[in-house]
């Protein structure tokens, strides 16, 4: 097993961990020995800058699904995996997808400018809207959705942000509906946008 691979394997545990115990915390609730259904608390607000340098917020997505992926621009392959797969997925739904607003939110603000993320998204589907914002709104944002990201720099100096991989699936009023694990289909997403098309 390569380094890469372990170094994979144990931001992928940090990133689920951090993601099951959110939603532990928020699903369960013991009261006098009995167990109490509550709603998860992921995502929430944010107002970050896209990639042509206006300002967006959640709220303007409200009547969307929102396919939602944290990610950078520089990372070498987990979000250029992920980012197809959501437009492979987008690309199945035919004209429902124009019911679904795909968005990356950078884990790396310092280095995704705008332009950086203008760049970037050239590379995936045209409706993605790409954001960025100052290194408080990101970790604001990132604290929302339950997502795990850390600068470091490489022997070799090369940076690279360690960073939780998760797609959320987010409800028209902008609540939580489900999230996907690093790998998941194009069609296993599609199959759970359909049901809310």
């Amino acid at each position: 097993m390569t380094t890469a691979m372990k170094r994979g394997i144990v931001v992928f545990a940090a990133g689920l961990a951090v993601l099951v115990a959110g939603l532990g915390a928020e699903w369960w609730q013991t009261r006098s020995g009995e167990s109490q259904l509550l709603p998860v608390s992921i995502g929430g607000p944010f107002t970050l800058v896209d990639q042509t340098g206006k300002t967006r917020a959640d709220a303007e997505f409200r009547g969307k699904l929102m396919l939602i992926y944290f990610g950078y621009a520089n990372c070498p392959d987990v979000c250029p995996t992920e980012l197809q797969t959501m437009s492979d997925a987008l690309g199945q739904l035919g004209s429902g997808a124009d019911q679904v607003q795909p968005i990356f939110i950078t884990v790396d603000p310092e280095r995704d400018t705008p332009e950086q993320l203008a760049n970037y998204a050239q590379n995936f589907d045209p409706r993605f809207v790409m954001l960025t914002g100052s290194e408080a709104q990101i970790d604001e944002a990132a604290r929302g959705y339950r997502v795990y990201h850390r600068r470091s720099e490489r022997a070799d100096g090369e940076i690279q942000v360690d960073h939780s991989s998760f797609v959320y699936l987010m409800g028209r009023d902008g609540r939580y509906l489900a999230h996907f694990g690093p790998g998941t289909k194009p069609e296993t997403i599609a199959a759970a946008i359909r049901k809310q098309l």
